[in-house]
């Protein structure tokens, strides 16, 4: 019997070296996890099936068991990079074998757009459509893309402000033709601009100057690319509106309502300077933009403008890519807008031990693992994701070598116990 002990004691703790090996091999291996070995001990069956002195015929590797704790996050910089902070696995994908499932986020960018692993497996996810909303689903392989952003005409408008209540009063005779002349200041009091953008993308410097016309009465003159809005048959600049406060108040009173006020922007041509070249002839689409001016005030302090947006924006080209917690994969453009551009999801596993290691950092799912449960990262049981960083392994160097001198300690006593039988015997064939 001891010759059989010993034997399985060498090749159980053979193997128990060969994980240790292995778990010092990966030791910087993103998103590997540990393994151990776990023995059970092995009797021979009675006759009867029954007996309380057996004595055990040595050891058995019951099980090679990863253990799937979290590892370490650390920052990389790269925005490819992904690390989950919590449960559940990438999704990756070669087109032909079932779906395999990782802890490694070191992600690129293939030439076809599609996001992959070192061994050019595809990431999967939820797809986007050309507006930015994301179409759940059955997961795909997540696709950048390559063209651009089609611009937006402004459409909407807002100006929050306040005019100096005790302003002096510059608006001309009723007879004084132009009623303004924007070179001169004189002839208004303030004055503010924004930028908005027609159909083609194309650029408007949009200006209102505000004139006093008496107390509590103010006209409003709008310019785009320095040419008045709104003219006369004569071609001179008149009023887009008249603006009147309450004087005990300062709030504006009309027009009413003043959240959804007309401004129409008809062609205008642009002309380029023979000298400098500094600006192409173009033409502006015409637009019709809402503007909204209820927040303006005429209080006792000096002029200001507080608020000034528009939900215009100019053709862009795809800049950099970024992924946030919940996994949306966002695109960013030239022109400072952003829109979705896929969302990764995340499987997990009732049983994760049970997952079959392929190599290459990548598990596939077995009967014993159960089948995957997907969702988006951040919900439910789903860890995040956090960009720009890597799941480091979970394996203690220390605690494998220290475990690997035991495992050397105990190879050698079984040794020793091989070789005592030996003696033992030898010892039995000299007697005469």
């Amino acid at each position: 019997m001891s010759f059989q002990q010993g034997l399985s004691g060498l090749n159980a703790t053979s193997k128990s070296l060969d994980i240790i090996g292995n778990n010092i091999a990966n030791a910087n291996t993103y998103g590997s996890k540990v393994s151990r070995a776990e023995f059970s001990d092995m009797y021979a069956t009675a006759l009867n099936g029954a007996g309380v002195n057996n004595i055990g015929i040595g050891v058995n590797v019951a099980a090679v068991s990863q253990q799937f704790t979290q590892g370490n996050i650390t920052t990389t910089g790269n925005a490819m990079d992904l690390a989950i902070n919590g449960a559940g696995f990438f999704q990756v994908t070669d087109g032909v074998n079932p779906t395999m499932y990782s802890r490694n986020g070191q992600f690129k960018v293939d030439r076809e757009g599609y996001i992959v692993n070192n061994d050019k497996l595809k990431l999967m996810g939820y797809p986007a459509d050309g507006n930015g909303t994301i179409q759940p689903g059955l997961a795909q392989a997540l696709k950048l893309p390559t063209a651009g952003i089609a611009p937006s005409k402004t459409s909407k408008m807002e100006l929050e402000f306040n005019l100096k209540s005790d302003s002096a009063v510059t608006a001309p005779a009723a007879t004084v033709t132009p009623q303004i002349d924007f070179t001169d200041k004189d002839t208004y009091n303030n004055a503010t601009s924004v930028t908005v953008y027609d159909a083609l993308g194309q650029d408007v410097a949009l200006s209102y100057y505000f004139q006093k016309a008496s107390n509590n009465t103010w006209n409003v003159f709008v310019t785009a690319n320095g040419q008045a809005v709104n003219t006369d048959a004569s071609g001179n600049p008149v009023k887009w509106k008249t603006l009147e406060f309450d004087t005990n108040t300062g709030k504006l009173t009309s027009p009413s309502p003043a959240n959804a006020l007309d401004l129409t922007i008809s062609n205008t041509l642009i002309i380029t300077d023979p000298t400098t070249g500094a600006e192409t002839s173009r033409i502006v689409v015409p637009l019709a933009t809402a503007v909204d001016i209820s927040g303006a005030t005429q209080y006792d302090q000096t002029f200001g403008v507080t608020n000034l947006t528009q939900n215009g924006y100019a053709a862009g080209q795809l800049t950099s890519i970024a992924v946030e917690a919940d996994g949306i994969v966002l695109a960013r453009y030239s022109n400072g807008q952003s829109k979705p551009a896929g969302q990764v999801e995340l499987a997990n596993f009732r049983n994760p031990q049970g997952l079959q290691p392929l190599g290459g950092n990548v598990w596939a799912s077995t009967y014993a693992s159960g089948d995957p449960v997907v969702g988006v990262p951040s919900e439910g049981n789903m860890g995040v994701l956090q960009a720009g960083a890597l799941e480091e392994s979970n394996i203690d160097l220390t605690g494998e070598l220290v475990n690997m001198i035991t495992a050397q300690r105990i190879y050698q006593a079984n040794a020793q116990t091989i070789k005592t039988q030996d003696q033992v015997m030898q010892t039995l064939v000299n007697m005469r």
